[in-house]
C-alpha cells in the first residue's frame, strides 16, 4: 500500500468519480460534473461505471455524451476529446433498471467504488468521489455495508472503526466519532482510544487538504456535555481525558462543549461529535445539497455526497451536481468556502 494521501504529480490531478447507485442519479451527477467547467478547471475527472448506465441516462436526460473509454485510468490520452470513463461490465449477469432498487445495482455501486479506490491505491489517480449509494439496494447483495467509511476502510485493509466520516459544507466540517449504529450501540464504540484517533484524523486531514494549523473543537455526548458528571459520566472520564492526551500529542483542539452549542464557534476549523445525528442534523438543515462527505483517516482521499441517490427523479435530468463538484475542490484544496 502507498504511503499516506499519495497524489498524482501531475497537474491538475486525476480525480476518480465513482458513478454511484446506477439505479439513481449518480451517473447523471458524475457526467453533468464532468463536463462542467468548475470541476475541469481544477481537476482530471475520470468516471467509473457502466458504459450501458451512462449511455442510457445520458439519453434519458438528453445530454449527448462522447465517451473516451480506457480500462485503467492510465491509458488516457488527454489531448483527445471526450468525457473519460474506465468502463465496468456491471450488468452482464442481471439486466439494468432505471430508477429500481436491486441487488444487481447495489452491486455496481460497489465495485465501481472499489474500482476507483484501487486506482487511487495503485497511484493512478488522487482520489475519489463517490455519487451516492442505496443502502437497501446494498443490503440485498448481502454484503456488510454501514457506508461509505467502512467500506473505504475495508478496501484499503483497515479495520472498520479505523476509518471516520466529516461531513463539509460551506465553512463547517464536522467529524463524527460513531455513524451508523444505534445510540445504544454507539455508546460502547466511544472510548479513549476512539475519540483521540478521530481527532487525530480531523488533525492529519485538515493539514492535508491545505488548513495549515488546524483548530479543532470536540462536542459532548451528553446535555451540556455533561455538566462534570451531572448529567453522565462519560464526557468527564472519557471524552475530556483523550482530548487532553491529543492536546499533548500537539494538536489544537478544545471541548468538550455542549453539542447544541458548539457550531456557535466561528473561530474553529472543524468540530467533532460523537453521534450521527449530532453531526447530520445541522448539516441537512444548513445545507441540503451542498454536503460533502469526506472519509478519513485511510491511505487515501476519498469523498462522497451527504444527499440521497435520487431514486424517484432518476433519469429526468432533475440531478444537481453541486456536492460531487464541492467534495472535489474540498479534497484539491480549491473550495471557495
Amino acid at each position: 500500500m502507498p504511503g499516506k494521501f499519495q497524489n498524482l504529480t501531475t497537474e491538475p490531478p486525476i480525480v476518480a468519480l465513482a458513478t454511484g447507485d446506477p439505479g439513481g442519479i449518480g451517473p447523471e451527477l458524475c457526467l453533468k460534473a464532468a463536463q462542467s467547467t468548475a470541476l475541469t478547471d481544477i481537476c482530471r475527472p475520470v468516471l467509473f461505471g457502466d458504459p450501458v448506465v451512462l449511455n442510457l441516462q445520458a439519453n434519458a436526460c438528453g445530454m449527448p455524451i462522447n465517451f473516451d473509454i480506457a480500462v485503467t485510468s492510465d491509458q488516457f490520452d488527454w489531448n483527445q476529446p471526450g468525457v473519460k470513463l474506465c468502463a465496468r461490465d456491471q450488468f452482464t449477469k442481471a439486466p439494468y433498471e432505471l430508477g429500481a432498487v436491486n441487488a444487481a445495482n447495489g452491486l455496481a455501486a460497489l465495485d465501481s467504488a472499489s474500482t476507483a479506490i484501487k486506482t487511487v491505491l495503485d497511484g493512478k489517480a488522487a482520489a475519489v468521489v463517490a455519487a451516492p449509494q442505496n443502502q437497501k439496494s446494498i443490503a440485498l447483495t448481502g454484503v456488510d455495508f454501514d457506508g461509505y467509511p467502512s467500506f473505504v476502510a475495508r478496501e484499503t485493509g483497515l479495520a472498520p472503526e479505523d476509518v471516520f466520516l466529516m461531513l463539509c459544507f460551506d465553512k463547517i466540517k464536522i467529524a463524527h466519532c460513531t455513524l451508523h449504529a444505534s445510540v445504544r450501540k454507539s455508546l460502547d464504540f466511544i472510548t479513549f482510544d476512539r475519540v483521540q484517533a478521530v481527532i487525530q484524523a480531523v488533525h492529519d486531514t485538515l493539514i492535508h487538504i491545505g488548513d495549515g494549523a488546524p483548530k479543532i473543537l470536540v462536542g459532548g455526548l451528553n446535555p451540556h456535555a455533561g455538566e462534570d458528571g451531572l448529567f453522565g459520566n462519560e464526557d468527564r472520564d472519557i471524552v475530556a481525558p483523550a482530548i487532553e492526551a491529543a492536546r499533548g500529542a500537539g494538536i489544537n483542539v478544545e471541548g468538550p462543549v455542549g453539542a447544541d452549542v458548539m457550531l456557535s464557534r466561528t473561530d474553529v476549523d472543524a468540530f467533532v461529535v460523537m453521534l450521527h445525528d449530532q453531526g447530520h442534523i445541522p448539516a441537512k438543515l444548513l445545507a441540503p445539497r451542498r454536503t460533502a462527505g469526506l472519509s478519513i483517516g485511510s491511505p487515501i482521499l476519498f469523498s462522497s455526497v451527504a444527499h440521497g441517490s435520487g431514486h424517484d427523479i432518476a433519469g429526468q435530468n432533475k440531478g444537481d451536481p453541486t456536492a460531487i463538484i464541492e467534495a472535489v475542490r474540498r479534497l484539491t484544496g480549491n473550495s471557495q468556502a
